[in-house]
């Protein structure tokens, strides 16, 4: 017994000092959104205009970190990529904007249209429990946005056309500090960012006709009190898009992160789902203390995209039980079948062409089988998330944005639920 207690004292000692060493080996100097083709100064830049930049070279690794901290898409952040230069001559900045990791700006163009520009490179820091900065281990946070894809964002688009998912059209843009950007050009100037539509505006850009708005969940809320059955949802559009998010591997997708684009439709509005913000489609975690932290019995709402689907509950969130929850098996099976149907080999791989050449020739291949087999078995995960749901009880706090909303105590239990 004293030999296996001497043992593990050494495992644990080990664990430590390979954890230590992991997180004490980075660059020398990090770089962010480094432009290396052509190489200009700032004011030299034409709107429209191709450069090639370096998103980060923040997660160099050598074996050790690689070991204890995971490959992940480390060289995917590094690879150079094509992005169009975006000036802001021409559009009013409204506000800053962005959740825990991101930093983005809320932009207005002339036609009114309503777009935000997310940051590639990510700020984890507000994520940083303060025993990790006591400890010496706030790189495990840091470096663990290395197993986020700094371009999923524009595979998801790309697959979301063949399916018939709504997407914000996401295109890589490279900001260079110019005058029209006033007092955000010290934080914002001279950095990539994805430039996409906003997940509300008052002005249609989408490919429906009669739309009125476009809506946050919030006051698709409270729309809903003051119309009542006036307002619907489409139900099938937002199963295809959860199930969609199984595909590939989005386990962060809460309230906040969804929009509504409400059609005139035979006297009623309908609420089509847009998913927003793909910060953590395809996420690939590995090595050892990811490993350990993502457990599902440590951490089950953070999933790693796998071949196969290992906690579907990890997925459910108050959102899905609060439009879900009653929805039929039959609805579950018929569009995990369309989505079978319409996302084929030859079109996943249509879809990796949108990506630039340096990414999928890192990732490409990687991706492409874990989707095809993620697909193949989705009748089966579909009904195992519509299980998960039915098993939940309904949201007994706000959704996540409605807290301040003054609903009816039906509408505060899900969006379908009567007097």
């Amino acid at each position: 017994m004293k030999k296996f207690f001497l043992l593990l004292l050494i495992l644990l000692l080990l664990f430590l000092g390979l954890t230590y060493w992991s997180v004490s080996i980075g660059p020398s100097e990090v770089v962010i959104s480094k432009v290396v083709k052509p190489e200009a100064p700032s004011a030299e830049y034409t709107a429209g205009e191709k450069v090639t930049v370096i998103t980060s070279n923040r997660y160099e690794a050598n074996a050790i970190k690689r070991f204890m901290q995971g490959v992940n898409y480390r060289r995917a952040w590094e690879a150079p990529v094509p992005a169009e230069i975006f000036l802001l001559d021409s559009f009013d900045i409204l506000e800053e904007g962005g959740g825990n990791q991101t930093k983005s700006l809320d932009v207005l163009d002339q036609q009114g249209k309503l777009y935000s520009l997310r940051s590639v490179n990510k700020d984890p820091d507000p994520l940083i429990p303060p025993i990790a900065k006591t400890l010496g281990l706030e790189n495990i946070v840091i470096d663990g946005i290395s197993a986020q894809h700094p371009y999923g964002a524009i595979l998801s688009a790309a697959l979301s056309d063949h399916v018939d998912i709504l997407h914000t059209n996401p295109k890589i843009v490279y900001v260079p500090k110019h005058e029209a950007m006033g007092r955000y050009a010290e934080d914002y100037g001279d950095r990539l960012f994805l430039l996409e539509y906003e997940t509300e505006g008052e002005v249609n850009w989408t490919s429906y006709e009669n739309v009125q708005e476009i809506v946050d969940t919030d006051d698709l809320q409270e729309m809903k009190a003051n119309v009542g059955k006036e307002l619907e949802i489409d139900l099938r559009k937002l199963v295809r898009a959860r199930l969609f998010d199984l595909l590939i591997g989005d386990w962060d997708r809460h309230t906040k992160q969804w929009g509504w684009v409400l059609q005139k439709l035979e006297g009623k509005l309908v609420g089509i789902p847009l998913p927003g913000d793909r910060d953590n489609a395809f996420f690939r975690i590995d090595g050892v203390i990811p490993t350990i932290l993502t457990n599902h019995l440590v951490q089950p709402m953070v999933r790693p995209f796998e071949k196969d689907i290992d906690h579907i509950p990890g997925y459910v969130y108050p959102f899905d039980l609060y439009f879900l929850k009653g929805v039929s098996k039959e609805i579950f099976i018929e569009e995990a079948k369309f989505l079978q149907q319409e996302l084929t080999n030859a079109r996943i791989e249509k879809a990796l062409q949108e990506w630039p050449e340096s990414l999928v020739q890192l990732n490409g291949n990687e991706i492409a089988t874990k989707l095809e087999h993620r697909r193949d078995k989705l009748q089966e995960y579909a009904l195992e998330f519509r299980e998960a749901i039915e098993k939940m009880e309904y949201p007994k706090e706000p959704l996540k944005g409605s807290e301040d909303l003054d609903l009816p105590d039906h509408l505060q239990k899900c969006f379908n639920c009567t007097e």
